[in-house]
């Protein structure tokens, strides 16, 4: 069956054609598990525990170089779990997010998933379009932006004959053309995807690594001062060298990065399920810290249900011929304000002129035209556009009333020659969102100020604002040109999608970390400005590509719950720092101190490895906690998370110590049961500060999740049983263990009533010094 081109491929030669050429996807090789193993085990962690598992081995110490082998293993593939389920989020973004195309099939215009694509289909680009296969131009112009594919700074004109690539983006005009390459045959190898892969490392994560190498520093200083003090009172190399081990070992950062990871993959699984759709997991974190939202209007703040409210013709222009007028100037298929006008005239029965040549409407200009045969042309388009200072006092009262209506005002020209004449005004109704007032409430009680920015006119725009609850001045487009500072305005009217790249960089300047709507090709670099940029559910493939977040259903309730689950989010990576920066304190502290008081290391490297295995497990569980958002922006506060974690640590160790001394002086533990006693107390001390890092109240104020449940239960039964049987380490009597139990509860409760004093104090301060 041959293809006519100008009806597109029919569904029996499309399906023929899928099955002879195979998808339009780029199959990826999948890593084997066992590379991706051997490169877990190399790195600077892995290489510590095999230099214990080979020193071990070396001094005669086969069972505990084996056991270390096998939790080095175990800890490896723990490890490889959690980058699998990353990995798995984003490879089910890119499916959600899937690239679309306009083909037609079987003589008419259909949208279809960019991986159903075949050789010979018809396919239209339309502005902001991403190309989804190589495209050869048979009709139409445009301007391509190939700059991720060939480096080009610039976007290059694409006429009939050339050649589109699959993943370039359409910057300007409007083309058809034919799919002569799909898949891994296209130029580049490359399909076209809106999802960016999570390789790179977020502000957040890096402020936190920063601490943490600088605590390992310290640590290490200790660490060179515990050796120094070993060889003081006699130590041999072989008493040594553990303790150097052990105390490396308790400095070096774990797990920060695939946790970070991990953390937002399971809440972009969770916003996935809802109305947004993350392109990028770090998009969760930085949902945490807005401040500020610039919504959009259309279909954001109203309800995108766009109606020709009121029709009016200047000096007695007919309706309908205002309407014919417009309908000449739109595109069939186009956006939603051609198709509504276009379908209003169909319905009231007007004849719509055939153009000869058409230009759709384009974001910069703020107009469409279409030049019919005898060389009349015509415009519909923004008033200040088309006809800037040739309204009437009577035309000017006509556009008023639209406006005060809360219409938006499209005005039609007719140019013919030099002349050019006003033929009248559509005024297009789009009622606001009967949720909207709600949730801009909702928002501000979450600390979030929103504002409006539209490229309508300020008296609608004032209108609608109100209506919804954004209060504040009006700012137009001639004022924002001059604005130094963004101030108390709440509504930016008649904005061009350019200004909204000056207006982030307004806010950002001022303080805020912002948040901007956008759905145009334009609006790409206010999105990619903006700390979230936000692509609403009408946005274009271009402005999705640039944004951070991209809404599935129109509204602010995709966005609120991307902030709630960005701040709960934020609250789990929170703990585990803190309760991290405890650790690399509490640990490397408590060595010195037993150094000090029994002359020996009172862990040995295995009970180390084990404590960082418990650790691994409870570091999984803190993912998945049932978190409580903030109530406002959260932001990484590197100076307080240090002060916390100093004081929760050295609570930590003053217990330890204490217990450390019981054990001694009370109990006359040996060395061996004191190192038990050691690892055990310590690992319930991790635990406790979990459960009081975790809630700003009460530590039970909230009940955690079910898995951060199960693995306190299970990492604390077997540190029990382990300790009471003797396995990996020396017996404690049952009596000793349940003794310390009580201890560790007692702790909890002390160290929570040390986090609201410490926290009253800090209020203290704060009010004396502002």
């Amino acid at each position: 069956m041959s293809a006519n081109i100008e009806q597109g491929l029919s569904s029996t030669e499309a399906a023929m054609r899928l099955r002879q050429f195979g998808t339009n996807t780029v199959a990826s090789k999948p890593e084997s598990w066992l590379h991706a193993l051997a490169a877990k085990l190399w790195a600077p962690l892995p290489w510590m525990l095999e230099a214990t598992i080979l020193l071990e081995a070396f001094l005669g110490h086969g069972l505990q170089a084996v056991i270390i082998a096998v939790l080095l293993i175990f800890n490896t593939i723990l490890g490889l779990t959690q980058e699998a389920r990353a990995k798995e989020a984003v490879k089910a973004l890119k499916q959600t997010l899937a690239v679309m195309a306009s083909v037609r099939r079987d003589g008419g215009w259909m949208r279809l998933d960019a991986s159903q694509l075949v050789p010979g289909d018809l396919v239209k680009l339309a502005l902001g379009a991403v190309v989804p296969a190589d495209i050869k131009i048979t009709a139409g112009t445009v301007l391509a932006d190939q700059s991720m594919l060939t480096g080009e700074s610039l976007p290059v004109e694409r006429k009939p004959g050339d050649l589109a690539y699959a993943g370039a983006m359409i910057r300007q005009g409007e083309a058809c053309g034919i799919a002569v390459a799909t898949g891994a045959r296209t130029y580049f190898g490359k399909t076209a995807s809106l999802v960016q892969d999570a390789h790179g490392i977020s502000g957040e994560q890096r402020a936190v690594l920063a601490v943490v190498r600088d605590l390992a520093l310290v640590n290490g200083a200790v660490v060179v001062a515990m050796l120094a003090y070993a060889h003081a009172i006699g130590r041999t190399f072989d008493e040594s060298v553990p303790l150097l081990l052990t105390a490396l070992l308790a400095s070096i950062p774990v797990a920060l990065p695939s946790t970070f990871t991990l953390a937002a993959a399971l809440s972009a699984r969770r916003l996935v399920r809802g109305a947004v759709l993350p392109t990028r997991l770090s998009a969760i974190n930085e949902a945490a810290t807005m401040s500020l939202l610039c919504a959009d209007k259309t279909g954001t703040l109203t309800q995108n249900a766009l109606s020709i409210q009121s029709i009016i013709g200047f000096d007695g222009m007919a309706e309908n011929t205002v309407l014919e007028a417009a309908a000449a100037a739109s595109s069939e298929g186009g956006d939603a304000v051609d198709q509504v006008i276009i379908d209003t005239a169909r319905q009231r029965g007007a004849r719509i002129p055939a153009a000869a040549r058409f230009t759709p409407f384009d974001p910069a200009r703020k107009y469409a035209e279409a030049e019919l045969p005898d060389g009349i042309l015509l415009r519909k388009g923004a008033l200040g556009a088309v006809a800037p200072a040739m309204l009437t006092e009577a035309q000017e009262a006509a556009r008023r009333q639209l406006a005060g209506a809360g219409c938006r005002i499209l005005a039609i020209t007719r140019t013919s020659g030099d002349a050019t004449v006003v033929l009248g005004l559509l005024g297009l109704a789009d009622p606001p969102r009967q949720d909207a007032a709600g949730l801009i409430t909702a928002l501000h009680d979450l600390g979030v100020r929103v504002v409006m920015v539209t490229g309508d006119a300020p008296e609608t725009a004032s209108v609608i604002a109100k209506s919804v609850g954004i209060m504040g001045d009006v700012c137009d487009s001639a004022k924002l040109e001059t604005l130094v500072a963004p101030g108390n305005y709440g509504v930016f009217a008649g904005v061009f999608p350019e200004q909204k790249f000056r207006l982030v960089k307004l806010f950002q300047r001022d303080g805020q970390v912002t948040g901007m709507c956008g759905d145009g090709t334009n609006d790409a670099p206010a999105l990619r400005q903006a700390q979230m940029g936000i692509a609403v559910s009408t946005a274009t493939d271009v402005a999705k590509a640039a944004a951070g977040l991209v809404l599935t259903s129109p509204g602010l309730a995709g966005i609120l719950d991307a902030i709630r689950e960005g701040r709960a989010a934020f609250q789990r990576i929170r703990t585990y720092t803190l309760s991290m920066v405890v650790r690399k304190i509490a640990f490397v502290l408590y060595l010195a101190l037993g150094l000090v008081v029994t002359g020996h290391a009172v862990l040995t490297p295995l009970l180390m490895v084990l404590l960082l295995i418990v650790n691994d497990f409870l570091t999984m569980a803190i993912t998945t906690d049932r978190a409580l958002p903030s109530s406002h922006p959260r932001h990484w506060r590197i100076g307080r998370i240090i002060a916390e974690g100093g004081i929760y640590g050295l609570a930590t160790l003053g217990y330890a110590a204490l217990l450390l001394a019981t054990g001694r002086d009370i109990w006359h533990f040996p060395l061996p049961q004191l190192r038990t006693l050691s690892f055990l107390v310590l690992m319930l001390a991790i635990q406790a500060s979990v459960y009081v890092i975790r809630e700003e109240r009460w530590f039970w104020s909230s009940a955690p999740s079910l898995w951060l449940a199960i693995a306190t239960l299970a990492m604390v039964a077997f540190s029990l049983l382990a300790a009471g049987a003797g396995i990996l380490m020396a017996p404690l009597g049952w009596n000793i263990l349940g003794a310390v139990i009580v201890s560790a509860a007692l702790f909890t409760l002390l160290l929570d009533l040390l986090k609201h004093i410490a926290a009253r104090v800090e209020r203290l301060i704060v009010r004396r010094v502002t």
